[in-house]
């Protein structure tokens, strides 16, 4: 029986819900890319699930039950006592206190847990741009992220019997939430591609989680052959030779040369051709946003990936009704000042190519040595 076709979880919770206006996610992000998409007719109805909201009991697989009934508190009454934060860090760390801060995680879990159960069961392609929240922890809020959809994800694959996972994250920042919720773990093999000497300060090259993770830190100006280098000679030699049941792939979108929290370069046309090699490497795939915190630059990129996903290819020019969508959009950082005209028009970024550096050479040789031996489950 074949896979079914790519689906895309999605939720209106995302529309107009913000971390506040001084916040790098004071931005609109799964709703535009939601409205790119449809503008682009690329998402029939019966391939869109809504989110289900993830259940206290449900988030108690990996979050503290203290921790759940705290944020629950902070979302009705919009406010948490000084204890709260120090212990939590609700409200502090970059970790605000907003409308949704429930809800809006939750949702997000749900999502996430939906496309591991469906895809256990039959297989197949998920597309969930709203998840991806990999720095959160069982105790406490990281790196905006409050609740970790990822390990919720990735558990939930775990407890329906599958045994050899990839977990694959290409976002700037390093997953170091989820890698240290597997460690030791042999069922979940994570890799991380993230800029060197960024927040968390996780994730060196040496950092092997007990044998089953690898952390390719990359030094700033990534450009497009470089990534290309380490997609081609590091993640699909990995994926070759763990021939995993799942993989789940983190497309977090700050590695983009437009976003205003990293040094990276990458276009979107380096995102989409590794979705398009992952794509084929397991029967079961998840693909997951994450980072991002341009809006332009992440729209058009997870529009995008959905588009890699279903065998689309993208219009030279957008159609009037997409290109509507992107000049609704507005930013109140310098990126958004002066826009240029092709991220109003165009869904493709111009490539961007240049040298590869012997250190990107060392980091993908490096990523091989010692590999485990492959582990062998039911696909």
């Amino acid at each position: 029986m074949p896979a079914p076709s790519p689906r895309l979880i999605g939720s209106e919770i995302y529309r107009k819900s913000t971390y506040g206006p001084k916040h790098p996610l004071a931005i609109p992000r799964v709703s535009t890319a939601l409205d790119l998409i449809r503008a682009l007719h690329w998402l029939p109805g019966d391939r869109y699930l809504d989110s289900p909201r993830a259940t206290p009991a449900e988030l108690a697989r990996f979050h503290h039950p203290d921790y759940i009934a705290a944020l629950m508190r902070a979302e009705a009454e919009q406010a948490v006592p000084a204890e709260v934060r120090e212990r939590f860090h609700i409200g502090a760390r970059g970790n605000p206190v907003y409308p949704e801060i429930f809800r809006r995680p939750a949702t997000s879990a749900g999502g996430v847990l939906l496309a591991a159960s469906l895809t256990a069961a039959e297989g197949g392609i998920l597309h969930v741009p709203g998840g991806g929240t990999h720095h959160g922890r069982p105790d406490r809020a990281s790196g905006f992220c409050y609740l970790n959809d990822a390990v919720l994800g990735l558990l939930r694959w775990c407890d329906l019997g599958l045994t050899n996972i990839l977990y694959i994250d290409i976002d700037a920042h390093h997953g170091d939430g989820v890698q240290d919720a597997f460690q030791d773990d042999p069922r979940v093999f994570t890799l991380s591609i993230h800029e060197g000497g960024r927040w968390p300060f996780t994730g060196a090259l040496e950092d092997r989680a007990g044998g089953y993770a690898r952390n390719i830190p990359v030094p700033p100006g990534l450009n497009d052959n470089e990534f290309l280098h380490l997609l081609r000679q590091a993640v699909l030699p990995v994926a070759r030779h763990l021939r995993p049941q799942a993989i789940m792939l983190q497309c977090g979108a700050d590695a983009l040369e437009e976003d205003p929290l990293a040094r990276l370069s990458l276009s979107n046309n380096a995102y989409w051709e590794a979705v398009r090699a992952i794509r084929g490497m397991a029967p079961r795939l998840i693909v997951l946003g994450g980072g991002g915190y341009n809006p332009w630059s992440v729209a058009r990129c997870w529009a995008g990936i959905w588009g890699v996903l279903d065998g689309r290819e993208p219009p030279e020019r957008l159609p009037p009704e997409a290109e509507a969508v992107l000049r609704a959009l507005s930013f109140h950082r310098a990126a958004g000042r002066n826009p240029p005209e092709h991220w109003f028009t165009t869904l493709r970024d111009p490539p961007r190519p240049g040298p590869v550096r012997g250190e990107i050479r060392h980091l993908a040789a490096a990523t091989l040595e010692g590999l485990p031996d492959p582990l062998r489950g039911v696909a």
